[in-house]
């Protein structure tokens, strides 16, 4: 018989393992709120972008389900250090084999749970980001490079992980995309703004889905085809410069050396 982890996993609809988590929240009392699909679609964005080598379908799945222990309160600090490892040992239950259950355990360090899986570093990333750009009960929710900031200096510093750098250049990519309504508006802020006027979950799905998606899929593959065209040009370009400035200064730098022994100048 199929047990709920075949059933979601079998589903690779985006939409769909959306509506099933949110029934399932409903079912069992499981956490799933706005935020959760919000960081989701952050995530699917970041897959699309960076192109990393993962199973999509395992990871957004992951991305959905990861919170189901949590509790909506910052300041229960035992339930921020548990909620993790207890919601992994409530996938296993659903039916999750061990690797997935790892994963979601690991979307954030609290359990020390080593070595760490791949996915799960991605999770982190989208998990902490995301909720740095929501509003909070105590704070205001953060600009992109001010979440930025943080997630590297403050949240991750002193730890190791592999794509920082590649969901730092996802988030710069992401900032030069505007979406023309009355005004300009860069596609991060304007998820923030769906997130902010949307009451309830199932309405926030659709617009997400059906409206957001399809909007900001066409942008990003319009930005990354100006972004190739623009390279070309430069490399078409009889009087560019052979090498970087950067380039040049080293080479130049090198040269100012001393001369090997034995040549003259």
């Amino acid at each position: 018989m199929e047990n709920f982890a075949d059933y979601i996993l079998t589903e690779e609809d985006f939409a769909a393992k959306l509506e099933i988590a949110y029934y399932l929240s409903k079912k069992r009392e499981i956490f799933f709120n706005k935020s959760d699909i919000f960081k989701v679609e952050i995530l699917r964005m970041f897959l699309n972008y960076s192109k990393i080598e993962v199973d999509e379908n395992f990871l957004l799945t992951a991305a959905i389900l990861c919170n189901c222990k949590k509790v909506d309160n910052a300041q229960d600090i035992e339930s921020v250090h548990t909620y993790a490892k207890k919601g992994a040992e409530y996938l296993a239950l659903l039916g999750f084999e061990k690797r997935f259950c790892k994963v979601c355990e690991e979307i954030n360090r609290y359990s020390n749970s080593n070595p760490r899986e791949k996915e799960s570093d991605i999770l982190e990333l989208v998990d902490q980001f995301g909720g740095m750009l929501l509003d909070r009960p105590e704070r205001i929710g953060f600009k992109p490079d001010e979440a930025l900031v943080l997630l590297e200096h403050r949240n991750l510093k002193d730890k190791y992980n592999r794509y920082l750098g590649t969901f730092i250049d996802f988030v710069n990519f992401m900032e030069e995309i505007n979406i023309n309504e009355i005004v300009n508006i860069t596609a991060f802020r304007k998820l923030v703004k769906i997130y902010n006027e949307t009451d309830s979950i199932p309405e926030f799905m659709k617009k997400v889905v059906y409206d957001y998606e399809p909007k900001v899929d066409k942008l990003m593959t319009k930005h990354i085809e100006n972004i190739a065209e623009d390279m070309l040009k430069r490399l078409d370009n009889p009087n560019r410069p052979l090498f970087s400035e950067e380039t040049t200064k080293k080479i130049m730098s090198h040269v100012k050396e001393k001369p090997i022994a034995g040549v003259k100048e």
